[in-house]
């Protein structure tokens, strides 16, 4: 099958598409015949590094979409045939794509293979970073740095079916109408705007309840200073800033709460949790009334480009590549 492995760390050029063996699915693993991979953030700094995490397959992509073609000891025969999405530990940027059965969600009738596959990264990230970690609920604000991002045009539309009230930073007014038109409540140009005067204004001087900070360390103050009481900062990356620095007496007088995490070094039985609360409670509502944010869709053989797309950052919602 084609797969995509770096041949060492750099930039788009040292993707490299080669031949390599279809792998048989272990116990509780399905293969899936691939319709569709996301890139992700991730995959970038993997391939800036040239090597996966300990463990993984070289084969860039973490989420696909596709057919479920083979199953391992273990799996309930009935999802063979099944159209399933499924976050994976790489393997997505080929023709068939290993995952366990446990990390996949069925994808209803309705809904394009294409949009099916900009859903796995960013529904387990955000739910579990936001509603798991942040404690969104309904009524609450929530800011999202990156509302444009593949994580963040999911999670304003999460955001939104739970019933919180959505504030977006993007680079560009049509960055920022996109957000809007997924149905954030407010959309800044973090170019033009001040978003932490903003978000007061629109909270009547109480803060924001969560933020979700796709940035790094460069806002760390005013993020904080944008929480309300009791507020929690959670942090997805460090591209921007690896730094946190604010004054401790600013965290001490809201209660703030200071987090983050990565979904591919999370845990195998949080993830397996994780995977069971949207499959059993989020999954089936929300999947009808989501359509993923999908910028563009690049041939497998042509995935050098894709990554130049997203090292450009001109993009918004998700670039996708098809086998």
């Amino acid at each position: 099958m084609n797969a995509v492995i770096p041949t060492a760390g750099g930039g788009p050029e040292v993707l490299d598409l080669r031949q390599v063996n279809v792998s048989t699915p272990q116990a509780g693993e399905v293969l899936i015949r691939v319709a569709f991979a996301g890139i992700n953030r991730h995959d970038v700094g993997q391939r800036k590094r040239g090597h996966p995490p300990a463990g993984a397959t070289p084969i860039l992509g973490l989420e696909v979409a596709g057919e479920v073609v083979a199953i391992g000891p273990g799996v309930a025969q009935d999802l063979l045939g099944r159209r399933v999405c499924a976050l994976v530990n790489g393997g997505g940027y080929a023709d068939y794509c290993l995952a366990e059965a446990a990390l996949c969600l069925d994808v209803p009738a309705g809904m394009p293979l294409e949009h099916a596959a900009a859903v796995p990264e960013g529904l387990f990230t955000f739910w579990f970073n936001v509603v798991t970690l942040g404690g969104l609920t309904a009524g609450k604000w929530l800011l999202v740095h990156g509302g444009s991002s593949g994580v963040g045009s999911l999670g304003i539309q999460v955001a939104k079916w739970l019933g919180a009230r959505v504030i977006t930073t993007s680079g560009t007014e049509e960055k920022c109408r996109a957000c809007l038109a997924l149905g954030a409540d407010h959309a800044l140009n973090y170019r033009t705007a001040d978003f932490e005067a903003e978000a007061m204004k629109f909270t009547d001087g109480r803060g924001v309840d969560v933020i979700l900070d796709m940035v790094g360390g460069l806002y760390a103050q005013k993020n904080v200073d944008t929480l309300a009481m009791d507020g929690h900062l959670v942090h997805l990356t460090h591209a921007n800033g690896p730094e946190f620095k604010v004054a401790l007496s600013s965290i001490i007088r809201k209660r703030a709460v200071v987090t983050g995490s990565l979904m591919r070094g999370l845990e195998s039985d949080k993830k397996h949790a994780l995977a069971r609360e949207l499959r059993e409670s989020v999954w089936p509502d929300v999947a009808g009334r989501i359509k993923p944010l999908v910028h563009s869709v690049y041939p497998l053989a042509e995935v050098r480009a894709a990554h130049a797309l997203m090292d450009s950052g001109e993009q918004s919602g998700k670039v996708l590549l098809r086998p």
